[in-house]
Order: C-alpha cells, then structure tokens, then sequence
C-alpha cells in the first residue's frame, strides 16, 4: 500500500521535500555560523532567489503540461506558489526585522531610495492575495473572477525579475535569464501560440514527417 501511494504521489512529495530543502539548509548553516560575513544580506538573497525559483516552476505547471502531456504538473501547481509565497515572506520579514529592525521611518527611506524595495514589496501585495485565495474554497466563491485575480500573477513575476535586476545592478545576466523564461511562459498564454501547439501535439508523428518532407522538397530546385 505505501509503495502504491509514493507512485501515485511521487511528484507531490518530491516537490515538498524540494522546496523545503533551501529552508533546511539555510537553517542549518546559520546555525552552524556557515553564511558569509553578512549573514542577513545572505539570508535575504538566498530566500529571494528561491522564491524566485518556485514561482517560475509553479507558472511553467500549465505549458509542461499542455506542451508534453505531462497532467501531473498541473497538480502540484498550488503547492509550488505557495512555497513561493513562503520564501518570499522570509525574504520580506528579515529585510524589515532584522535588517531594518522594523524602524517605519528607516523603511520609508529605504522605499523611497532604493527602487528595488519598493518594486519588491509591490511584487508581494500582489502574491498576497494570490496565496489568500489559493484554495478551493476562495476559487468556488470567487467564480470566474479567481481566474482573472491570479493572472497577476505574471505581473508579480515581472516584478520581482526587475526588483532582481536592480538588486545585482552590474552582473545582470541570472535575473534576465530568469526573465526570458518569465516572457516565454507569457507568450505561451497567447490562445493562438497554444492552438498551435495543440494541433501540432495531436498531429500523428508520421503525418508531421511527411508535411516536413514535402515541404522541403518543393523548395529542392527543379
């Protein structure tokens, strides 16, 4: 019975143990003095780049699954931005307890100075009420409204790539990789990029094959 239940869940709990794998470490090397010199810097930029992660991998769910046929993404879809959610809220907690002390007037002057504070708490009002209204219960009360409501999501992403990108300032190259995945998976949700990719996933593979050939043949010259 257990073997037959980790087969049916085994994606489910490969993402849990993923995503609380940074969390453990994170936990365990700060306890063991093993951040660097400026371990709250440290603290913030791994529980950033994490959230960062999971949000990508809870968005990219839907176009693995329509894409490869892959069902199973689309279930574990939840769980990814919630975890996302998570790590997103450490990073905002020790960027203004313990690296700002909670100090309102050091934090006004941190969002007015510094651009990628303030488009980084924007980025988490947004996946607040995303991770709220995440359940079952919010998405049959909300009807189609919870549809519309969590596709700003992608603008929280958005958000969070230019808050990244302001953050490294020199070395740009990670966050804008990030961000080329985030536009990707943008286009995806363009209905006549994914019509097309539905009829090409249901197109027999010999069919495709011989469209390919006699395509290349008329252009062969005569």
């Amino acid at each position: 019975m257990m073997i037959k239940n980790l087969k049916a869940h085994w994606l489910r709990i490969t993402v849990h143990i993923g995503a609380l794998i940074p969390l453990t470490v994170l936990v365990w090397s700060y306890s063991h003095d093993q951040l660097t010199a400026d371990p709250i810097r440290a603290i913030i930029l791994r529980t950033g780049k994490t959230a960062l992660v999971l949000l990508v991998l809870s968005l990219a769910c839907t176009p693995v699954s329509s894409l490869f046929g892959f069902k199973p993404a689309l279930k574990v879809r939840r769980a990814l931005g919630l975890y996302a959610f998570l790590y997103a809220t450490i990073h905002l907690s020790v960027f203004v307890g313990l690296d700002y002390g909670f100090d309102p007037a050091l934090l006004k002057d941190a969002l007015l100075e510094k651009r990628y504070a303030l488009v980084g708490l924007a980025a988490f009002l947004i996946l607040l009420p995303l991770a709220i209204t995440s359940t079952r219960g919010w998405m049959k009360r909300l009807g189609q409204t919870w549809k519309k409501l969590h596709q700003w999501v992608y603008l929280a992403a958005l958000l969070v790539i230019v808050h990244f990108v302001w953050l490294v300032k020199a070395d740009i190259r990670e966050p804008l990789m990030y961000g080329a995945v985030v536009v990707a998976l943008l286009v995806f949700r363009i209905s006549r990029v994914r019509q097309w990719v539905s009829r090409v996933r249901n197109q027999p593979r010999s069919k495709l094959r011989g469209s390919f050939i006699a395509k290349n043949v008329k252009r062969l010259p005569q």
